[in-house]
């Protein structure tokens, strides 16, 4: 059929899955717009507040579903208003495709009005992007598109598309949707090297992030360790890849990791490492991460590999089909000695968590745990609360904990909440603070417009928490512009967009606001004050080692 390089596009997605797609119009995409308008029975578009509200909510999208999420944006600062987003998909393996309009050929390099190099811009934070100059490449570009961003390691995408594309016409012949590549699992070789590794281990420590998520290899990671008997850890992106109240997990290691999953790394002789990429939150001072182990690294993405720590055994292949062909070449064990080690880091642990009463962070998020259930995605923006909520936060099912790790995202989580509310139908969380808030309200317009029902606990101590601790701990408390004292009424500010709001300043009053926020039908915030001086612990010194470890304030 003979249709427009517009209705292609639209065509396309809808040809490709795509049930909801994010963005904002403008002069350059229009046409994209008209399209979307004439196939909205089977195509939905979410009109966001700011394009970046968008592609975190497409990115959301992605992450509680595992599909690509789609963002459509017209050129210029349309187009621009997108690269945090891009970027934050990019850093976590996020299946992503961007969609832009821009000038026509004719003016391309002219500096035309809103003209960008959009494909220049983020040639460095995609796995791949188009400049679609001519419409009988444009369908074929968006499927290859579908296949690249979610294939092998996911990423995102961006087709720029000119407006003289988008007008001309061309015969569209409607196509199956696109497979992803197909996976494989690593050499046999390697494959028998790390068994023997793993075999002549006596601590061996199994440590995962997202790519065990990616590669929906849960069953496989706690086969593993139960075979082993080994402890399970995981990192900030890997939460929620095992359920969180499986005993042989530990929770989360790294820089603000829990302090018996994070000892038991270090204790380990063996470090059975699945889909992640030991960034520097993880490690700490490298020259002295993990003196006392082997390195396992398995990863689908080779350059991962040897990349930070050099790993004894380095595997690229699939983490599913990897570990399927490595399990049946592992001997049982029993390993009580270890077993006894990991039990008293654990009970060191419990010893120093945080028992008072009282608007504590602890005793916050706990009270949001009785709400959730096991297909309750929860979101997060970046800071402090972002911290307790991977250390307190129940999970049952993958893809349920939503938060910006390797760019770490201020503003990133209202719209993911959104996003991934509408991919997954549930109820979503969006756990913020103040000051990451005021970085993504405006997406508030979006939640109330679509009457989306999303809960949003700040968790509100007046000022940017996490710097502020870094300042206190190590820069003599020169509180340099992190005390925001605002005058802002969050109450009065969710009201005045359309959505229910109230304010808890005790444990009572947030187990009743919650209530009536998991009983609304549309969006429903919760201003929850908690103390400016609150710090999360443990912590790894910037720079520092498992020997420099924060646990209390004085240490």
């Amino acid at each position: 059929m003979l249709l427009s390089g517009a209705d292609i596009i639209v065509r396309t997605l809808i040809e490709q899955g795509c049930d909801v797609v994010f963005g904002y119009p403008g002069g350059q995409i229009i046409n994209v717009y008209d399209s979307l308008y004439k196939y909205r029975d089977e195509l939905k578009h979410v009109l966001a507040a700011h394009e970046q509200g968008a592609t975190h909510a497409a990115d959301g999208y992605a992450r509680a579903t595992g599909k690509v999420g789609v963002v459509i944006a017209t050129s210029g600062p349309g187009a621009t208003n997108l690269v945090t987003g891009i970027a934050t998909a990019y850093i976590d393996s996020v299946p992503l495709v961007a969609i832009t309009g821009n000038v026509p050929n004719s003016v391309i390099g002219t500096d035309g009005f809103q003209e960008i190099d959009i494909t220049g811009i983020t040639l460095p934070i995609t796995k791949h992007n188009y400049f679609v100059s001519s419409i009988e490449d444009l369908a074929d570009t968006i499927r290859e598109a579908f296949r690249i961003a979610s294939s092998g390691r996911p990423g995102p995408v961006l087709i720029d598309v000119p407006k003289d594309v988008q007008i001309a016409k061309y015969e569209y012949e409607p196509m199956p949707k696109v497979e992803k590549d197909e996976k494989s699992a690593a050499k046999d070789i390697r494959i028998q090297q790390a068994a023997e590794c793993i075999n002549n281990a006596e601590k061996p420590f199994i440590y995962f992030g997202g790519g065990v998520i990616s590669a929906e290899a849960r069953e496989e990671v706690l086969e593993l360790a139960e075979l082993i008997d080994a402890p399970i850890g995981c990192s900030m992106m890997g939460i929620s890849g095992v359920p969180t109240d499986h005993p042989r997990f530990l929770g989360m290691q790294g820089m603000h990791g829990h302090y018996a999953c994070s000892m038991s790394m270090h204790n380990a002789d063996c470090i059975i490492a699945l889909g992640a990429r030991f960034n520097d939150r993880v490690t700490g001072n490298r020259a002295k991460f993990a003196k006392k182990a082997k390195i396992v690294h398995i990863d689908i993405d080779g350059a991962e590999l040897s990349k930070t720590v050099e790993p004894a055994h380095g595997l690229r292949g699939d983490v599913k089909l990897t570990l399927q062909k490595l399990i049946p070449l592992l001997n049982k064990a029993n390993r009580p000695e270890w077993q006894a080690v990991v039990d008293k880091f654990r009970a060191e642990e419990e010893a120093g968590l945080d028992s008072r009463e009282g608007m504590t962070p602890r005793n916050v998020i706990n009270t949001l745990n009785k709400y959730l259930d096991a297909d309750t995605p929860v979101a997060t923006d970046v800071g402090q609360h972002q911290m307790w909520s991977a250390q307190y936060l129940n999970f049952k099912n993958s893809r349920r904990f939503i938060s910006s790790g390797g760019l770490g995202t201020m503003g990133f989580g209202l719209g993911a909440a959104i996003g991934a509310q509408l991919g997954t139908k549930q109820r979503s969380v969006l756990v913020t603070g103040d000051g990451s808030f005021g970085m993504c309200l405006n997406e508030m317009a979006t939640a109330v417009s679509e009457n989306l029902p999303v809960v949003i606990l700040i968790m509100n101590n007046g000022v940017l928490g996490m710097v502020r601790q870094w300042q206190t701990l190590f820069f003599d408390k020169h509180y340099s512009n992190t005390v925001l004292d605002r005058k802002t009424d969050f109450v009065k500010l969710a009201e005045a967009f359309g959505a229910k709001a109230s304010s808890a300043l005790t444990l009572e009053e947030l187990d009743a606001a919650l209530n009536q926020a998991f009983n609304h039908d549309g969006p429903y915030l919760i201003d929850c004050a908690i103390d400016k001086d609150e710090f999360v612990l443990p912590m790894l010194p910037p720079g520092g080692s498992m020997d420099d470890i924060i646990v209390k304030i004085g240490d």
